[in-house]
């Protein structure tokens, strides 16, 4: 299925650009994120018309995620967990859990969606996770899983 793109997509395209994706996955996200239009020829004019506008929106949340990188980029952030005596974690550590964590320090919101642990949080220790915040822009944080008391 062919659809024109109204944002810039990592490893997908750019603004106004023709691609041609998976019917489920046009429907199913780019169209219903309001990410892309069918391909249409009266679609495809509009976006023409409105790229100047849609690259303005484009830089603009690329100047909010530059800010948030500025506020998270290379921090360490605490994570208490019960944990066995062979520092295993009874659980994980999930994406949402560490995006209460940064919006609880640093007073930003991130999606869940946004945040990709480089491998799971399974242990005790440091780990290294990715925060994509716009399509140019990635991040990097570390979560550091201490123990937690118990009584």
């Amino acid at each position: 299925m062919k659809v024109v793109l109204l944002e810039n997509l990592r490893k997908i395209g750019s603004i106004g650009d023709i691609i041609d994706v998976k019917r489920g996955y046009a429907r199913n996200y780019l169209i219903s994120k309001k990410k892309a239009l069918f391909a249409s020829k009266e679609n495809v004019k509009e976006v023409e018309r409105l790229k100047n506008e849609l690259n303005k929106k484009d830089l603009e949340k690329k100047k909010f995620a530059k800010s948030i990188q500025e506020k998270i980029e290379n921090k360490i952030y605490t994570v208490k967990k019960l944990s066995t005596e062979n520092k295993e974690l009874y659980g994980s550590v999930k994406p949402t859990e560490i995006s209460k964590i940064i919006l609880n320090a640093e007073k930003v919101e991130i999606a869940p969606s946004q945040i990709q642990p480089v491998k799971e949080i399974k242990t005790l220790g440091n780990f290294r996770v990715n925060v994509n915040l716009h399509s140019e822009i990635v991040t990097h944080l570390t979560i550091e899983v201490i123990p937690e008391e118990t009584k």
